[in-house]
């Protein structure tokens, strides 16, 4: 009985201490998830470019003396301006066609920019700019990095999913001809 006793604790040992092992090695593999490109992300460059030629803004919520600034009396349309002017930094490409684009790193956070191109597909016109790089496979572009942050299938178990218009894309991003009014997104799944 006691042998029974023994076995059945030793038994639940082994599996916390699995159990602990396994969690310390997924937050162990999450230091290397933004992987930078050699020259910087996209929105770094255009950062760098708006602070040499002074067109930086004050950081959202506080005054010029850099004081918090928290209005509880902030509305709706206030914050859909917000929303609206953060894209003004990251207007990037040269065109007549323009859309918005929108990555969604692994922690949900968002970057918007507004694209600019003659190019005839979405693929085409995010390469031109430097936002997205990946290998060419059987069934076209598979992209690896988007804004300097790498999703490796093959390392992470994650990838990057292409949207338009908020749902998941029926082509891959090579093969999206620009539609004037759609919106395109790669977000960390």
């Amino acid at each position: 009985m006691r042998k029974k006793c023994m076995r059945k604790q030793w038994s639940f040992f082994l599996c916390i201490v699995l159990i602990v092992a396994m969690a310390l090695s997924a937050v162990g593999c999450n230091g290397g998830k933004e992987n930078q490109s050699k020259g910087g992300s996209a929105a770094e460059q255009q950062t760098e470019s708006d602070a040499e030629n002074g067109n930086l803004d004050e950081p959202k919520g506080e005054d010029s003396d850099g004081a918090k600034n928290e209005n509880p009396n902030e509305t709706d349309s206030e914050a859909a301006d917000d929303d609206q002017a953060d894209t003004e930094g990251n207007v990037l490409g040269e065109g007549e066609t323009q859309f918005p684009f929108t990555v969604v790193n692994q922690e949900g956070e968002e970057t918007l920019f507004e694209i600019h191109t003659d190019k005839e597909t979405v693929g085409e016109a995010l390469q031109d700019v430097g936002l997205i790089e990946g290998e060419e496979g059987e069934y076209g572009l598979f992209v690896k990095t988007v804004n300097g942050i790498t999703a490796d299938y093959d390392k992470d178990g994650v990838y990057w999913a292409f949207y338009v218009n908020g749902e998941y894309a029926a082509e891959g991003v090579d093969s999206t001809k620009i539609t004037e009014g759609d919106a395109y997104a790669f977000k960390v799944e």
